[in-house]
């Protein structure tokens, strides 16, 4: 059964999409529904990588953009693990996907992983998470401000509680530090396994500090037991009273995105057609629902776009891990 595209967002011709899938069209030279697609989730099943995996494959089989969507799971590493099967196992293979991350961007640089993610097809960034600074309700620090001048007189004296040494919270606790003349190697950055015990950490008042995405701290912060400070969104959220950091002078943005790569060695019509099978899956009424339910933020960004994102956020990555001293 083919499913008539020609509504879909692409930038494609038929026969090209035809060709690089192997898959016949529907006459008349309708666009034709993608056979078969496999997604990597290079983590454990559980997690938000697999968790968009999953969604993915509820997305494009529900829209009728591919007929069969298979996710396997390789844990390991921050994903450099998923990471080095997937270029070295699929290569030129452009029924293949895997879902990446700023997480990864940083596990490749503190794992020296010999694999990184230039070596992919950058298809698209889905979705993402900002990042809240938070203080516990009992701190006396009441104020950004009064945070960054504690930061800039002694950057040893704040505690900040996040996750993985050299993660998203880690990045941004030394991009704040060097955005307002601290040095990041001075950081004291306290790493922890899961969120609930930096929470604990928190809520304890044994930290300064904690830095994390915004669903991480949400309910705590209604219920008045941590204060936020600021987050690192462009601009405010809408529904959340909480300032930016760049508003408040900290000229730092910072997003936990999440999004897909295909493998090397697949042409640029191949390439295509896999950013328009997203597109369409973007567009669908299934992904929108699932955006909606589990409170994912849409930070769609397509192809060339992407791949231009991901080249700057890596670099900006380096910079920073080499700055706080877990690079060299």
């Amino acid at each position: 059964m083919l499913r008539d595209m020609k509504s879909q967002p692409t930038g494609l011709r038929a026969a090209a999409v035809g060709a690089a899938f192997g898959i016949a069209l529907a006459s008349g030279g309708a666009w034709a529904q993608l056979d078969q697609l496999s997604i990597m989730a290079p983590a454990s099943p559980g997690g938000g990588w697999d968790q968009t995996a999953r969604a993915m494959q509820k997305a494009l089989q529900d829209s009728g953009t591919v007929r069969n969507v298979e996710v396997t799971n390789v844990t390991g590493a921050g994903g450099t693990i998923g990471l080095a099967q997937f270029v070295s196992r699929s290569a030129g293979q452009a029924d293949q996907l895997m879902i990446t991350g700023l997480v990864m961007v940083g596990a490749i640089l503190t794992n020296q992983s010999p694999v990184t993610l230039e070596q992919t097809t950058p298809i698209a960034r889905l979705t993402g998470e900002y990042e809240v600074i938070v203080v516990p309700a009992a701190s006396e620090i009441t104020s950004l401000d009064q945070l960054l001048d504690q930061l800039k007189a002694d950057p040893a004296s704040v505690s900040w509680a996040g996750g993985s040494a050299g993660g998203t919270d880690h990045i941004l606790a030394g991009l704040i530090a060097k955005a307002v003349g601290a040095d990041p190697a001075l950081v004291n950055y306290v790493p922890f396994s899961g969120g609930g015990e930096a929470l604990a950490s928190l809520l304890a008042n044994d930290v300064t500090a904690g830095v994390s995405g915004l669903g991480e701290f949400e309910a705590q912060i209604a219920a008045g037991e941590l204060r936020a400070l600021a987050i690192s969104s462009p601009e405010r959220l809408e529904g959340y009273d909480i300032p930016t950091l760049m508003e408040q002078g900290v000229p730092v943005e910072l997003s936990n995105w999440r999004g897909v790569v295909a493998p090397p060695g697949i042409d640029d019509a191949e390439r295509d057609a896999l950013v328009a099978a997203v597109e369409a899956m973007v567009n669908s009424e299934s992904w929108q629902t699932t955006l909606t339910q589990r409170n994912w933020m849409s930070l769609y960004l397509a192809g060339d776009e992407f791949a231009e994102f991901l080249k700057n956020d890596q670099a900006r990555a380096t910079e920073i891990l080499k700055d706080i001293g877990l690079v060299q």
